[in-house]
């Protein structure tokens, strides 16, 4: 690769060399003198009409695509960034026609090509493809007869309007008298419905609102044709909040109760009750996430049970991470980020080809972040590397390589803890383990390959090999409760020495489209793969001195525990699925699938010299249809489950079965404000079975008779109001309790989940004048009460917290300031019992600037 790099430089270079010896520039003191054209020589009077008729046209780079209903079929809009003009040659083959744009380039987001399959009926698919370097193809195929078409230019580019071809033979032709055969205006558009359903958003995403996300189907879906809520927050939002962390991204979607996780230097969430440790990046599980974001270009949720595409996971739904992907324009962008309690963040985006064709392209984030807190002693730095290359092999075949490391030091955290029945006997700040002792250190390492080939038009192959190996090494002193004085505070240590986790993941994917009579299908068949390792040394707990937890004194001498232990896990999962969208007609669609897994768990204890295995089997099924009544509007209904292996054996010791989950939803999706913002309400219940229960026989043991259900109503509301105020505002009624247990009170809520929770985000940014690019932001986060354990003994309080933001954006530069718990309330984030609770940081400032070239 490197030899082909340098013969491209020194192509390049021969080329300007020779061009400028050919070509000499005017200076303002000359003055070029034009003969008559009859006293040039023979030879350039025949070069001169040449020279007329080819002028050498610039490349014009395709920022976006858009897709528009039309009266009679179908709109489909390439922008261009200053309007330019484009070139199409058509031609029609069978049923397509084919349309190959000269001197163009695709600059759409991630490098993505755009495809929608069935955008109207009696048209199968319209694409937007790059053919080689400097020309791109559109390709709309009919479904007996290639599509009719016409063009016509337009602000924002180049305009094909599409018409099937059954309904162009009996459309009405317009009554105007026609033009003279020597006219040469372009032909206006038939009178459409002005309604605008967009549904790809391309070029860089400048909006709160995305139309179609894929983790719902694993294709690219019209979120209102999905019949589950799916929420997704894009990268403007993230920005705009200057977010650093998953459980800040997602207090922008309701029914999900962000949460501190363990030692609060990962993330844990809650959605629809139900806590979620796991995340995935780009569809595949992530068992060990990232605590950076430089990379992400969007979260996705998908709310309720989604094991028939992703294996075991909670019923509460599943968070994927969709990450940024090479362009092939050269990018560059630098964001620098300082706060109070010393917080210090330098990141790096850097995107663009690799050779002259482009068919080679990279991208690269880096990201340093070194942080204090408003916790004492409290301190963590983060290094992230993450560079991905993306290898066009031919036409129809894409290769991408991709890794990421990241390294983090941190100081483990366990809050303050609850006197009574609710936390705020000590101050938020104050720090109940030991400086000098506690430390923690997590270096995880994710690598692998994408490859996606295309058979033809309507099939398709995706296969994904991921890698991902986290190390940790921790070692921390921790409140244990208090003594009778009420004020001594009993702590133990805890070593774990070093911890080896490995996780390999192979995925399959095959994608087809095809008819059964006039019914469409897109059927997705996959096969996933997982190997995951788990190899804990440490040391068991051990006593450590207490502290008096109203006057601590710090920097007692370490005393280490003693007792060894070695334990091994390994889980072998295989699993397979299918699912098929079918669209019966273009307002009624179904969605329908199932998926059959196996677990084989093998647990060894070393030191005990001990080994226990079980193996699982779940079959899951998913079925949803969706009705729109109006094209603004979709009606949908879905059920779905989900299931969970259970490690460990009963009494009589037999192996727990999974536990299992089922869920019911329904709902509106609508689109206003010409499709500019949506809106979806959702209802559910859902019930979560075979969960592990004290064994009333032998309290030692645990028997799976237990029960917890959940159920509510969700609201989410995301776009743009006016041309520069943009909002996304939630609310989220969420109910969920324990309905059978042998240990709980039938009908206590569950630990962590509120009630109601609500949110509003929404900034304005001025179109016009002196100011133009002076933005404001303003934030209310609404979270609550929330039982502290399942017993019910304590709550974490209610809490109404308000964020702020000032932004200026110039050309390339923008400049931030972003103000967190404006007002400075005390509030709790999420515990894990009396002795651990989470407080959330107080009155905090960020100031950003950013700089793109």
């Amino acid at each position: 690769m490197k030899s082909r790099l340098l013969c491209g430089i020194s192509s390049v270079t021969s080329a300007l060399t020779l061009m400028t010896i050919l070509i000499k520039p005017a200076t303002g003191n000359e003055v070029l003198e034009l003969k008559e054209m009859s006293e040039q020589p023979h030879f350039v009077k025949n070069l001169a009409p040449l020279l007329v008729q080819q002028p050498v046209s610039p490349v014009v780079k395709v920022t976006g695509v858009k897709l528009n209903n039309t009266s009679t079929g179908i709109e489909l809009v390439l922008q261009t960034s200053q309007g330019e003009a484009l070139q199409p040659v058509t031609k029609a083959e069978a049923n397509s026609l084919i349309a190959d744009i000269q001197n163009a380039v695709l600059e759409l987001p991630d490098g993505q090509e755009f495809r929608v399959d069935n955008p109207v009926k009696g048209i199968v698919s319209v694409t937007v493809t790059t053919l080689d370097a400097n020309s791109i193809r559109v390709t709309a195929i009919g479904e007996a007869d290639s599509p009719n078409v016409e063009l016509f230019d337009d602000p924002e580019g180049l305009v094909f309007g599409f018409t099937p071809a059954s309904s162009a033979q009996t459309q009405t032709q317009p009554t105007s008298p026609p033009q003279p055969s020597s006219e040469t205006e372009p032909e206006q558009p038939t009178a459409q419905d002005d309604r605008p359903i967009e549904l790809v958003v391309t070029g860089e995403q400048d909006g709160y609102r995305v139309p179609d996300a894929t983790t719902a189907t694993k294709t690219d879906t019209p979120l209102r044709d999905i019949p589950q809520s799916i929420q997704v927050i894009p990268r403007q939002i993230i920005e705009d909040q200057k977010t650093t962390r998953l459980r800040d991204v997602l207090q922008n979607v309701s029914g999900v109760t962000p949460g501190a996780g363990y030692q609060n230097s990962f993330d844990r969430v809650r959605i629809r009750g139900f806590a979620q440790e796991t995340t995935f990046r780009d569809g595949i599980r992530d068992n060990f996430p990232s605590t950076d974001f430089a990379n992400v270009e969007r979260v996705e949720v998908l709310k309720g049970p989604a094991s028939v595409l992703f294996g075991q996971t909670e019923p509460g739904g599943i968070v994927n991470l969709v990450t940024k992907q090479p362009l092939s324009d050269p990018y560059y962008n630098v964001d620098l980020s300082v706060g109070n309690y010393a917080f210090y963040r330098s990141a790096f985006d850097l995107s663009g080809p690799l050779n002259p064709d482009k068919t080679l392209l990279y991208r690269l984030n880096v990201a340093y972040e070194n942080a204090g807190s408003f916790r004492d002693f409290i301190s963590s730095q983060n290094i992230f590397v993450a560079p991905v290359i993306a290898w066009k092999l031919n036409e129809n075949t894409d290769l991408k390589l991709f890794f990421e490391y990241n390294d983090r030091d941190y100081k483990p955290d366990r809050g303050v803890f609850v006197i009574g029945d609710r936390p705020g006997s000590v101050p938020i700040n104050r720090f109940f383990g030991e400086p000098a002792i506690n430390e923690g250190t997590v270096t995880n390492y994710k690598f692998g390959y994408n490859l996606e080939h295309r058979f033809n038009e309507n099939w398709q192959l995706r296969q994904t090999l991921s890698t991902n190996i986290l190390k940790t090494d921790e070692i921390r002193v921790q409140f244990r409760g208090l003594e009778a004085d009420g004020r001594t505070g009993r702590r133990d240590i805890a070593n774990f020495g070093g911890t080896t986790q490995e996780d390999y993941r192979l995925q399959t994917d095959v994608i087809g489209n095809f008819k059964t009579g006039t019914i469409t299908h897109k059927l997705l068949f996959g096969i996933d793969l997982n190997r995951f390792t788990d190899i804990s040394n440490g040391f068991s707990n051990g006593p450590f001195a207490s502290i008096d937890v109203f006057n601590p004194v710090y920097f007692v001498p370490i005393t280490r525990p003693t007792t060894p232990y070695i334990v091994q896990n390994f889980t072998d999962t295989f699993g397979f699925y299918l699912q098929d969208q079918v669209t019966i007609a273009d307002n009624l669609k179904l969605l329908l699938g199932g998926r059959f897994d196996t677990v084989n768990i093998l647990q060894k204890d070393l030191a005990a010299q001990s080994s226990t295995s079980d193996n699982n089997s779940a079959f899951t099924p998913r079925v949803g249809i969706v009705y729109q009544p109006t094209p603004p509007v979709s009606l949908y209904a879905s059920y779905a489950e989900s299931f969970v292996p259970q490690y460990g054996r009963s009494r009589d010791n037999s192996p727990f079965v999974p536990e299992r989950s089922k869920q019911y939803e329904v709902g509106v999706k609508g689109e206003l404000f010409d499709g500019k913002l949506s809106a979806t309400l959702a209802a559910y219940h859902l019930t979560k079975s075979n969960v592990l229960t004290t064994d009333p026989i032998d309290t030692n043991f645990s028997i799976q008779v237990g029960e917890q259900t959940s159920k509510g109503i969700e609201l989410d509301i995301v776009g743009e109001i006016t041309p520069g105020w943009n909002v996304i505002a939630t609310y989220g009624y969420t109910d969920a309790r324990v309905t059978r247990d042998n240990d709980l009170p039938v009908g206590n809520r569950l630990q962590n989940v509120a009630e109601n929770t609500a949110s509003l985000w929404t900034t304005y940014e001025l179109q016009q004048g002196n100011f133009k690019g002076l933005g404001f932001g303003l934030g209310f986060y609404y979270v609550g009460d929330r039982p502290g354990d399942f017993e019910q003994s304590f709550i974490l309080p209610s809490y109404f917290r308000t964020d702020a933001a000032l932004f200026y954006k110039q050309d390339n530069w923008r400049l931030g300031l972003n103000i967190k718990n404006l007002f400075d309330i005390n509030y709790y984030v999420e515990t894990q019992g009396r002795e651990v609770v989470y407080p959330g940081a107080p009155f905090t400032v960020i100031g950003s600037v950013s700089f793109t070239f």
